[in-house]
């Protein structure tokens, strides 16, 4: 486990899966990042890669050779390296062997960084093509936040916050764990969305098309707690249904669920990312601390 810290937060993160474990105000030692407790959920912000959500019938293609992933792919279930550590960074690795090529057939590097400056944690992506034929891949984040004025036992409720005043739209993946091509509307208020449990009755609230930046969780009098900002094409969010979970998550995706009935080729699916032999990917996402 390896910890990040300074005046104002401290926050640890797992080499297994690279994974986020812990977000605390120094000051009150207040817990910001969902504990994992698997009576509702057992993680606490997964990293999605090579894949976004799920796979029609768990099956993609690759020139006609079909491979199996489970949802989400396989780096949030596997060890990372570190390679990089400081007082206030630190920077895994993982890299493609005989086992993920088995599943996913392209060698790849993936790296995760994490910096934090002030009241802020970066959280840096990099991939990179190893191989020597063009490589597709998704990749997201999954980090849960407990939700503020919750207890255990109470109704799940919350307000957030969107950078994006325009009426907005939703796609759902509860067709098999899929998505299909209808449009809902979102209802907002001045960039505010008030969701409950009803909100999730179709799994996740899936924004596509670059709609929002922005998405910070506000307490019951309107003041925010903690958001993400970030420039991906795709926005989960999500709470298991059913549980009245005290915690939300906030996902930035490059990527998203199959087509419902989809059977084309791995590098057409929607949302998909290329690479070429030697080519690098990079992108972040920001978790802000407000209070």
């Amino acid at each position: 486990m390896e910890q990040l810290k300074n005046g104002k937060l401290t926050v640890e993160i797992s080499s297994h899966g690279a994974e986020l474990q812990s977000i605390r105000n120094n000051a009150e030692g207040r817990e910001y990042l969902w504990q994992g407790d698997e009576k509702y959920w057992p993680r606490r912000s997964p990293i999605l890669f090579p894949i976004v959500c799920g796979l029609w019938k768990g099956q993609y293609r690759i020139d006609g050779k079909t491979f199996e992933l489970p949802r989400h792919g396989f780096a949030r279930d596997m060890d990372f390296d570190v390679v990089d550590k400081t007082d206030t960074s630190v920077t895994y690795e993982l890299t493609s062997d005989e086992e993920t090529l088995k599943v996913y057939p392209y060698e790849f590097g993936l790296n995760v960084t994490y910096v934090l400056s002030d009241d802020t944690i970066n959280v840096i992506w990099s991939v990179k093509n190893l191989g020597k034929e063009e490589m597709h891949f998704q990749i997201g984040g999954h980090p849960a936040f407990n939700l503020p004025d919750i207890k255990e036992g109470d109704k799940m409720r919350g307000t957030m916050l969107f950078d994006n005043e325009l009426p907005l739209t939703k796609i759902i993946g509860n067709t098999e764990g899929c998505i299909k091509p209808e449009r809902f509307d979102v209802k907002t208020e001045k960039h505010i969305w008030a969701f409950d449990e009803e909100s999730f009755a179709d799994d996740a609230v899936i924004l596509d098309k670059s709609q929002v930046g922005l998405a910070v969780i506000l307490d019951t009098d309107g003041r925010p707690q903690i958001g993400l900002s970030f420039d991906a094409p795709c926005l989960g969010i999500w709470s298991p249904y059913g549980k009245n979970a005290p915690f939300v998550c906030i996902e930035p995706w490059f990527g998203v669920h199959d087509w419902a009935g989809y059977e084309g080729e791995f590098k057409d699916k929607y949302l998909m990312n290329h690479l070429l032999p030697g080519a690098l990917f990079m992108s972040n996402y920001e978790i802000k601390v407000f209070s």
